[in-house]
């Protein structure tokens, strides 16, 4: 899998997790722990987005 096609999924990945955040905040009695775990999981893609990036543009440099 070529770096631009990860970091695609890693995007799709991220965004499906931000609608799964939304809609859960959406609905009041959803578990708190189930949000805190998704944004946690949303963060990490986030992080490892950037440092997929940060390597990109130093190797191309």
């Amino acid at each position: 899998m070529s770096m631009q096609s990860h970091l695609v999924e890693l995007e799709k990945r991220h965004q499906a997790l931000e609608s799964e955040i939304h809609e859960a905040l959406a609905h009041p009695a959803e578990d708190g722990l189930k949000i805190v775990e998704l944004k946690r999981r949303k963060l990490l893609l986030k992080d490892q987005i950037a440092r997929l990036r940060q390597d990109h543009s130093a190797s191309v440099h």
